[in-house]
């Protein structure tokens, strides 16, 4: 039977609860797989961030190189961000997503052979390239399957990724660097790159094999369940358009005032939610524990409190149907744990409790922040919008690692640069609260 008949047929004769059943099946189906390939995404980002604890002085590097490189990768990401998007819409999820974590799972490992700090930046740059494209390719993915009413503790999942990522590489990251160091005659950081590279390739393979491009073309799905997503999604847009000229979405997206908002406002979220990613290991170092088995079990700590911050706080403005307010304060509560940082020193535990909460505030306010530009959006200009947002606004996350290795550098100390990135993204929460309005009393933003 045609699809859009049978959305006709079934508007009226859907309960709530085979609602609710189409989309736990459509959950289980594509969330386990797309939050592991995430995760292999985030570890090939950020492993360096464990690897640098012996890098540094085997290659001679200074924080500043390391700074450097680390936010090289997003030069390259945001280059190739829109094109990779946008390539996403006529080749579909299963061909991008094979063709980002093959290349990436390639180029990770490779930078084990790294030397120089050039050759580390051109790896990085080329790292970038590769993973181009996942994160708002996901995203958008997501909003080709689920209505905006669900989205908010979906997005709320798949971003619980990065976190799950600190929970399980810390410890194994530490245990590889220490127990593999000398096999083969290769640096314990070396089997870390390579280790954790390698596996990007068999996922991306088993996403293009498991997942469907779209709910019509999911053979796993009943006629009646697609009748209920196309449906849902019909009523969501208020339009069933989709698959314009990608020139003209582009340009439809360009005419929107709200876009430069959301781009700025991301500027300033992602910048701390980068740091923590990048330096979670350094501050644990600073803070005086030296055992490299000690900063991965901690730093698995950090990333658990950062999993029920996501998780928290996406269900709680799904609940409430509030996004703004859920933005600001988190941001403003990691600005002060980050702000106050310092004065907590003289007790590991207390100095460890709070990097804990403001990396539940600031994976949280990440969240948080991808359920705003979806209301906005239109259909056809959806995936557009997401990756200028990311794309431009995410030169934040160039720019944060490599300002805080630079003050790094030269003050010797991480505080002021964590105090300075905690007050941007405040900035950027009220930006976000002052200009962007909640479009209705049903669908506040």
């Amino acid at each position: 039977m045609n699809i859009a008949k049978l959305v006709a047929a079934t508007d009226d004769t859907h309960t709530p609860a085979d609602v609710d059943a189409t989309y736990r099946k459509i959950l289980f189906r594509l969330l386990p797989l797309l939050i592991v390939c995430y995760v292999c995404a985030y570890l090939d980002r950020v492993n360096i961030s464990f690897a640098k604890l012996q890098f540094m002085s085997d290659l001679g590097f200074s924080e500043a190189a390391y700074g450097l490189g680390a936010g090289l990768f997003f030069l390259g990401y945001v280059l190739f961000e829109v094109p990779s998007n946008l390539l996403m819409q006529r080749i579909g999820a299963r061909r991008t997503l094979l063709r980002i974590m093959v290349t990436w799972g390639v180029i990770s490992s490779a930078t084990m052979f790294v030397k120089t700090p050039m050759q580390f930046y051109v790896l990085r740059v080329l790292l970038g390239v590769a993973e181009a494209g996942f994160f708002p390719g996901v995203l958008f993915y997501l909003t080709i399957w689920f209505p905006s009413a669900r989205r908010g503790r979906v997005t709320g999942y798949l971003m619980a990724s990065t976190a799950l990522a600190g929970i399980i590489g810390g410890p194994v990251s530490a245990w590889i660097m220490v127990h593999m160091a000398g096999l083969l005659g290769l640096k314990g950081w070396q089997w870390l790159l390579l280790a954790e590279g390698l596996p990007s390739l068999l996922l991306g393979a088993l996403a293009f094999l498991i997942l469907s491009d779209r709910p019509a073309d999911a053979r796993w799905l009943s006629d009646k369940e697609k009748a209920i997503v196309l449906g849902q999604l019909r009523a969501d847009e208020g339009s069933s358009a989709r698959g314009h000229a990608a020139g003209h979405a582009i340009l439809k997206v360009l005419g929107q005032p709200r876009i430069y908002v959301a781009i700025v406002a991301y500027f300033c979220v992602i910048m701390p939610f980068n740091a923590i990613g990048f330096w979670t290991p350094t501050i644990l170092k600073d803070m005086g524990i030296k055992n490299l088995i000690h900063v991965g079990w901690l730093s698995s700590l950090v990333f658990i409190a950062a999993a029920m911050g996501t998780w928290i706080l996406g269900a709680s403005s799904d609940h409430f149907k509030e996004r703004r307010w859920h933005l600001l304060i988190s941001s403003a509560v990691m600005a002060v744990c980050f702000g106050m940082l310092p004065l907590a020193l003289h007790s590991q535990g207390i100095a460890i409790a709070m990097l804990g909460v403001a990396a539940a505030a600031s994976y949280g306010a990440f969240v948080v922040f991808w359920t705003i530009p979806p209301s906005f959006l239109d259909g056809d200009a959806k995936a557009g919008g997401i990756a200028l947002i990311t794309s431009i606004g995410g030169t934040g996350a160039f720019v944060s690692p490599t300002l805080v290795g630079w003050i790094k550098t030269s003050t010797g100390s991480l505080y002021p640069a964590l105090t300075a990135l905690g007050v941007i993204a405040v900035a950027g929460a009220i930006l976000m609260m002052m200009t962007v309005r909640p479009a209705s009393p049903g669908a506040r933003t």
